[in-house]
């Protein structure tokens, strides 16, 4: 029956019309902070969301004035950047979007919480988003694939490169401690040509760095000082009501030891301890 045979196609795709879960957008006017999840039936309102004050995070001046700079010119409507937050752990890179979003959501900003799951729906988060009167931050936390990981190349795609990409009123923020969110292995290396002189990388580092190079702004953080970390966990005590005394210095210290690390989180979870006690 030519008919029939003719009909089918669109059976198939009216029945994936009707299978497909209705995706659900907040009312932005009372939620400033959602998480993404297809699977879950859309966007799912953050009714707590963290909030971190710029005055807070102390000695990466230099990074909070670039990104709170792009963050301005988007929620101004002018030309922005996304934004890679690269660098040594635990010293402000998730906590300086957070401190921007809680800055800029009285003015519109609303700020998206995506995981790596999440990342081969990113078309169908852009789609929700387009016709929003407001500015969106899609947020994509602790970033790292390994070889041949699907959300790679979907993020690839979201960032440049793909007719699905976000409009005009979302940028996507990422951290991660890998400056090219993937292993680099020294066998690569191997692959490097010289040509008249110049330093030519081969195809695997290319690739690798092809994912990076699509964020227009790089914030880099780097590990800090006894004296920086010192006076992070001072100003974390006096603002949590219990101020250093004779003893704290040496116990920050040893808290510093035992954790293997010394960097602003670590200065944070010190402060909340010694509060406890005092």
């Amino acid at each position: 029956m030519p008919h029939l045979d003719a009909l089918l196609p669109r059976i198939e795709r009216l029945l994936d019309r009707l299978e497909a879960p209705t995706l659900t957008v907040p009312d932005w006017k009372r939620v400033r902070a959602a998480r993404w999840s297809a699977q879950a039936g859309g966007l799912k309102p953050i009714l707590h969301p963290q909030r971190v004050a710029l005055r807070d995070l102390l000695a990466i001046d230099e990074q909070k004035l670039r990104v709170d700079a792009n963050t301005r010119q988007f929620v101004a409507g002018r030309p922005a950047n996304n934004v890679l937050l690269t660098g040594a752990r635990g010293c402000g890179k998730s906590s300086l979007v957070k401190a921007v979003h809680a800055k800029y959501a009285a003015r519109g900003l609303r700020l998206i919480e995506v995981d790596k799951a999440g990342l081969p729906h990113l078309p169908d988060l852009f789609d929700l988003l387009a016709d929003a009167d407001y500015r969106f931050i899609v947020f994509i936390d602790d970033l790292s694939f390994a070889e041949h990981e699907a959300g790679y190349a979907s993020l690839k795609a979201a960032l440049d490169g793909s007719l699905a990409g976000p409009s005009d009123n979302v940028l996507i923020y990422a951290t991660s401690n890998r400056r090219h969110l993937m292993p680099e292995y020294m066998a690569e290396n191997l692959e490097t040509t010289y040509l008249g002189g110049e330093v030519q990388p081969g195809e695997a580092t290319e690739e690798k760095v092809s994912l990076s190079d699509r964020f227009g702004v790089w914030v880099s953080f780097h590990g800090m000082d006894q004296a920086t970390y010192l006076a992070i966990a001072r100003h974390w005590a006096a603002a949590l009501d219990a101020p250093a005394d004779e003893t704290f210095e040496r116990a920050a210290l040893q808290w510093s030891m035992g954790r293997g690390a010394r960097n602003g989180r670590v200065a944070w979870q010190f402060a909340r301890d010694w509060a406890g006690k005092k």
